[in-house]
């Protein structure tokens, strides 16, 4: 499984989202878009928005920390 978490610093739904796919034993690769200006770039040519955090997991989008929707995206 591929994922990737767009984020910043100081997003506490990105500390909400990392926590939960830590305790659920998912890997991912976290892209600091505050720090980063390739992961920026990424970001902005994902064209979802301004906001984060932002979940990738295999090619599936997903805005803002949606629980459900990133739980079933893990568990297929």
């Amino acid at each position: 499984m591929d994922v990737k978490v767009y984020t910043t610093g100081t997003c506490p739904y990105c500390t909400m989202v990392k926590e939960f796919l830590t305790q659920n034993g998912v890997a991912y690769d976290e892209r600091r878009v505050d720090e980063d200006p390739d992961a920026y770039e990424e970001f902005i040519r994902l064209n979802v928005g301004r906001s984060v955090p932002v979940t990738i997991v295999d090619g599936e989008t997903v805005v803002g920390f949606d629980r459900p929707r990133i739980e079933a995206l893990i568990r297929r």
